[in-house]
């Protein structure tokens, strides 16, 4: 029953999307503007930069809390956090109440990481950084984090079945980012390099 709970927690948590809202309130629809979702780099690329940092702010808040409220509240069950915030970052990207069609669910794992591992998440995020760096591209970043934490985690804590569980949401995460991927292969990604210079070109995570 904890497990199930949690799950339901977890996944309507992760359903709560300001990114939505706030479009709404702007009369745009973000499922159907620039790259069409409702994550925090859409809403930056499409509302500006102030909307992308606050849904950023609140989409790794929601996974952590998940995280945090089901390691408190079910102590004593063995991966509970795992569960939760895996829970909340499909939440995110599958929201009922709106055809399933919601973010990435990169921020939402960012935020179930720092709060699984604090310390292990700050390395990784640096790294994920300098990948971006490298590469130019923020969605290369994105491919190396979601991959190295669940690995991470088995091999540090020692918690293959957390990091099965985990695997979970990479494997949804990579799916999702499949339009990136075209675009790099046709160099239409958004690149580092052209949001420093002012001149954008594709349409980004």
């Amino acid at each position: 029953m904890g497990y199930l709970l949690t799950v339901l927690f977890g996944y309507l948590l992760g359903c709560s999307n300001p990114a939505y809202f706030y479009a709404k309130t702007r009369k745009v629809d973000l499922a159907d503007s620039g790259a069409k979702n409702l994550g925090a780099s859409n809403a930056a690329l499409v509302l500006g930069w102030r909307a992308g940092i606050l849904v950023g702010i609140h989409d790794i808040a929601k996974a952590a809390v998940a995280v945090i409220l089901a390691q408190l509240v079910f102590s004593d069950l063995p991966y509970i956090g795992v569960v939760a915030g895996v829970s909340s970052v499909l939440g995110h990207i599958f929201p009922f109440y709106l055809e399933f069609r919601g973010g990435k669910g990169f921020a939402a794992f960012v935020g179930m990481s720092v709060a699984l591992n604090w310390k292990l998440a700050i390395v990784l995020l640096a790294v994920y950084v300098l990948v971006v760096f490298l590469t130019d591209y923020m969605v290369m970043g994105t491919v190396m984090l979601v991959v190295s934490v669940p690995v991470c985690i088995g091999i540090v804590e020692r918690s293959w079945i957390g990091a099965m569980i985990l695997l979970l949401a990479t494997v949804v995460i990579l799916a999702r980012h499949g339009e990136n991927y075209r675009r790099m292969r046709k160099g239409t990604e958004l690149s580092l390099r052209s949001v420093f210079q002012g001149k954008p070109k594709g349409k980004g995570q």
